[in-house]
């Protein structure tokens, strides 16, 4: 009970968002999305020098031994 103004006030709120279409600044976004020269610093781990590399172990790399029982 009660609930037939929520709803309506959701489907209202959720038509809104849907047709609504603010005017696109196309040189902004094209700004934000172009290559940036300098601008970020790539990746750079400063623990790196402090460990060494691990090996990655593949699963088909184990050499236990499965023996199956038999019954």
């Amino acid at each position: 009970m009660g609930r037939g103004r929520q709803k309506a006030k959701n489907t209202k709120v959720a038509r809104e968002l849907k047709y609504f279409s603010p005017s696109t600044d196309y040189s902004a976004l094209q700004a934000e999305l172009s290559h940036k020269t300098d601008a970020e610093p790539d990746y750079e781990d400063k623990w790196a020098d402090l460990y060494e590399d691990e090996e990655e172990e593949s699963p088909l790399d184990d050499d236990r031994v499965v023996e199956l029982e038999e019954d």
